[in-house]
């Protein structure tokens, strides 16, 4: 199922110079990149963002770590594009990642762990919205898309 998901290249991407780095991951494995921008993410975004931490002692902690620099927002999308992306930036602590996934190869942190990603279509529609405006979600097909999906994959 073609799906769209938000990851965000959080400051620790982005502080370390690893944007192109992971960003190139996503295209490597054969998403469709439909929407980037840079943006400073406020306290009210992230008190929406992250609701269902609220509660937890890390939270204000995790909101400043995610104000310390610009982000940048990214709409991915393929075929089971949510799942795709999760398994390509591996477990939240990036101690345990799997060498070969982002956090795996370039994270030693719980927070500092270099990407967001949606865990759901929910999610990741609710998500979606909350950092682009329609317009700013692109539709086009890529050159080398018949090179990576073979016609009965395509839907």
């Amino acid at each position: 199922m073609k799906q769209k998901t938000l990851v965000i290249l959080k400051p620790s991407c982005v502080m370390r110079g690893l944007v192109g780095e992971v960003t190139n991951r996503f295209e490597k494995k054969g998403l469709r990149l439909a929407g980037m921008k840079m943006c400073q993410l406020t306290d009210a975004q992230l008190n929406e963002h992250y609701a269902h931490l609220a509660g937890k002692p890390f939270f204000q902690g995790l909101k400043d770590s995610m104000m310390c620099s610009p982000v940048i927002v990214c709409c991915y999308e393929g075929e089971d594009a949510i799942a795709v992306v999760r398994t390509l930036t591996g477990a939240t602590n990036g101690r345990v990642a799997a060498p070969g996934t982002i956090r795996g190869d370039y994270s030693m942190s719980n927070q500092m762990n270099i990407v967001h990603a949606s865990d759901s279509p929910e999610a990741a529609e609710a998500e979606l919205k909350r950092f682009f405006k329609p317009e700013e979600i692109f539709e086009y097909k890529q050159v080398q898309h018949d090179y990576i999906f073979s016609v009965d994959e395509d839907k």
